[in-house]
């Protein structure tokens, strides 16, 4: 835990933050390395450098004690350390020296210290990771590494990546949950003729043009520059690679800020190998990135590659739809392909089908199929990421996909059963549904052959639905207007807050009903509000009476202590915290003087481990 360093924003694993030093420090940011061990004129960070060549504790005390005598309190210094390549087992390094927390305990101010896994871990504010750039084009390595070291620090400090930053890396790193980097490697890149972009990396020699406008490049041609000595070659190589360094963490912070960084990484990563694998093998490590990918975003989500199949916000809404979701209780299933016009609903096709069914409609459960998102019900069409998404349309499906989406189809009809399956497909859906139905031994009836919306198609679908719920042997369940308003509402209760939802639709919560009209529901019993249905994200928000029948389950609930909040909660106020809350969940806020109702600003385990930050905005507040 941290009193310098505060996280403002986030953005998966990626964080906007602040140090407050003297200057006051944002992260993510790039630092001068050269600066770090200048005593003269000290920036907010001084490193105090290594163990090496000190005789005595007494000696590295002094040091230590001089170094923050000239840098004041409001800078932070890296405490000594002795920095081995992580290649080398701890056997090999003999027993190594450590600053120790009796001596930082001695010291005022924030401090960094070095760490590596399985070393101790001192507490600090900010963390140094041994060895970064040896981990350069492993990528495998690297995160394994990258996880263990966040995994024992406190989630309320910053992580420092010495000597990897390159303008083309950095919005990875930044995406996988560094903070600060240097630059090192742009500088060292610079004395071997190499200028750097975005886009890679080029000799100078190679170049015609300068493929870059910033203030160094636009005042001469490559040509000019090769006839300089080497030291002015340098000189100039440098300011262009710190300038396009810092041009590309001020857009990966913008993307931040706007919740699409991981558009962004899934196109940049293609400029070298290793950052592509590391974008997959991040998906891998889903508990990672899950807890701190938000619930929603305002921004669309945009799939246009094949990483976009096993990014969290995919695979967290198929594995809901699996855990959580209870289908109504029908005994038809209609299968539809989805729409470019989201909610599927309100498309025109969708309309037809709708049309088409008429009074037979409230017969069966549609299901939509789509990649990337797999099957979404009918019910869960608003809800995050379902009616946020976009992706290329072509009319072809890759192999991939077609696994992914039989995949999440056979898992539901694996898990729900119903008397007959009808599916008004074509092409690479029909082909899906083939899959799913010979691989479960079931039968399914195709209405359409080649358009969907032609009068054959949607005569075909209307007889066969018809025929279905006209056949002696159904037992014609059904629900009525105000049952499908309910059983709408039911199922996104049961994706956003799984099995606490049966307190809100018990019978003990009295005669719930309905209000408003799609998609502005209103969830009542009596003359009580329970929740409103919020159209933009397609999440339900619950008022003090709906929060106080589902407090008793227990999830998602945030403890705090004796006191009425006015405003935000902080970190620091928080006792205990689901962890199965996410950014921006709905959460009840518990206390022995209120219940609360709010939004969460930080995941549940987050709430715990931190000593800054907002926690939940609160909306609504009872004393108790």
């Amino acid at each position: 835990m941290t009193q310098y360093f505060e996280i403002e924003q986030r953005d998966g694993a990626a964080r906007i933050g602040k140090f407050l030093l003297s200057p006051e420090l944002r992260t993510p940011c790039i630092l001068r390395a050269a600066d770090l061990g200048n005593l003269v004129n000290p920036g907010p960070v001084v490193d105090a450098g290594s163990f090496w060549g000190m005789e005595s504790q007494i000696e590295l005390e002094a040091h230590i004690k001089e170094i923050r005598e000239k840098a004041g309190n409001e800078s932070l210094i890296i405490l000594p350390h002795q920095a081995y390549p992580p290649s080398v087992s701890a056997d090999s390094r003999g027993k190594e020296k450590t600053f120790t927390e009796e001596n930082g305990e001695k010291m005022e101010g924030p401090t960094g210290s070095l760490l590596r896994i399985e070393g101790e871990v001192q507490k600090s504010d900010l963390y140094v990771m041994e060895g970064a750039g040896t981990l350069e084009n492993n990528s495998r390595k690297f995160l394994e590494t990258l996880l263990k070291l966040k995994d024992c620090t406190p989630p309320d400090t910053a992580l420092y990546a010495p000597n990897l930053a390159l303008p083309e890396n950095v919005a990875m790193l930044v995406y996988l949950g560094i903070d600060i980097l240097d630059d090192t490697r742009v500088e060292i890149a610079a004395y071997s003729d190499i200028y750097l972009t975005a886009a890679g990396r080029f000799y100078l020699d190679s170049l015609t043009e300068f493929p870059c406008r910033c203030r160094v490049c636009a005042s001469a041609r490559p040509a000019e520059i090769l006839n300089l000595s080497k030291i002015d070659r340098a000189k100039f190589l440098t300011a262009h690679n710190r300038d396009s360094l810092e041009a590309e963490l001020s857009l990966v912070r913008e993307k931040i800020r706007a919740g699409t960084l991981r558009e962004y990484v899934e196109g940049q990563c293609r400029v070298r190998p290793w950052l592509t694998s590391l974008l997959r093998l991040g998906d891998f490590e889903y508990d990672y990135l899950e807890e701190r990918v938000p619930a929603f975003r305002q921004n669309q989500l945009l799939a246009v590659t094949s990483e976009a199949l096993s990014r969290i916000e995919v695979t967290r809404f198929a594995q809901r739809i699996q855990e959580r979701y209870t289908p109504p209780d029908l005994d038809i299933l209609l299968l539809l392909p989805c729409a470019a016009k989201k909610p599927y609903s309100i498309s025109q096709s969708h309309q037809k089908f709708i049309l088409s069914l008429g009074k037979y409609r409230k017969f069966v459960h549609e299901v939509i199929l789509t990649s990337p998102l797999g099957i979404v019900p009918r019910e869960l069409e608003l809800t995050y990421p379902a009616a946020h998404y976009d992706t290329a349309v072509t009319g072809h499906w890759d192999e991939e996909e077609k696994v992914w989406v039989s995949g999440c189809l056979e898992a539901y009809l694996s898990k729900h059963k119903y008397k007959a399956v009808v599916a008004h497909v074509e092409g690479a859906y029909r082909e899906i549904c083939e899959r799913v139905a010979s691989k479960l031994g079931i039968e399914i009836i195709y209405t359409a052959k080649e358009s969907l919306v032609s009068m054959e198609a949607l005569l075909n679908l209307k007889s066969a639905v018809e025929s279905l719920c006209t056949a002696e042997d159904f037992s014609k369940k059904s629900l009525n207007a105000e049952e499908d308003k309910k059983n709408f509402l039911r199922g996104i209760a049961d994706y956003q807050f799984g099995e606490a939802t049966s307190l809100l639709f018990s019978e003990e919560a009295g005669n719930l009903v309905v209000k408003g009209r799609f998609p502005k529901y209103q969830l009542f019993v009596g003359k009580k509000q329970l929740a409103t249905l919020i159209p933009q994200y397609g999440i339900l928000a619950l008022s003090l009476e709906g929060a106080e029948l589902m407090s008793k389950s227990g999830k998602y609930i945030v403890k705090i202590d004796d006191f009425v909040p006015r405003g935000s909660i902080l970190a620091p106020g928080v006792i205990q915290a689901d962890p199965q809350i996410r950014t921006n969940d709905e959460v009840i806020v518990l206390g022995e003087k209120a219940l609360c109702i709010g939004r969460a600003v930080m995941s549940g385990n987050e709430m715990v481990k931190s000593s800054r930050g907002v926690a939940v905005d609160i909306r609504h507040v009872k004393k108790l």
